[in-house]
């Protein structure tokens, strides 16, 4: 009985992080962050179908990124992140097809430093 209340508890939990949307943005930063470097390191063993898997999963999240903005509302910030995100994805596309991690460490600090302002810029952590 304790275990399914606490897979309850951490499902409840959950759900309170997604209804925040400032805290959804973060963990879609963080998820990138996370595939990026599980990305970086299929290429340097050589893991051509897990590059391959984690450079998608990177790119998806840019994707959703991109569909989350509001250019209404966010003006000249959303038009500038819709622009550094899809810089990202095309950063991606070359380290897949060029097996170069300098393109995803690129992605990896651009990624680190979105994190850092969104945590500044909203509070959440």
């Amino acid at each position: 009985m304790t275990y399914n209340n606490n897979i309850i508890n951490k499902y409840n939990q959950l759900n309170l992080d997604i209804d925040n949307p400032a805290k959804l943005i973060l963990m879609l930063y963080e998820g990138a962050l996370r595939f990026a470097n599980f990305a970086k390191k299929s290429i340097l063993n050589g893991n051509i179908e897990d590059k391959v898997k984690y450079i998608n999963k990177t790119s998806d999240i840019f994707i959703e990124l991109i569909n989350s903005l509001d250019f209404e509302k966010g003006g000249q910030v959303a038009y500038y992140l819709n622009g550094l995100y899809a810089y990202q994805i095309e950063l991606l596309a070359k380290a897949n097809i060029e097996n170069n991690i300098e393109y995803i460490d690129q992605v990896i600090h651009v990624i680190k430093e979105l994190i850092e302002a969104w945590k500044e810029e909203t509070g959440v952590s």
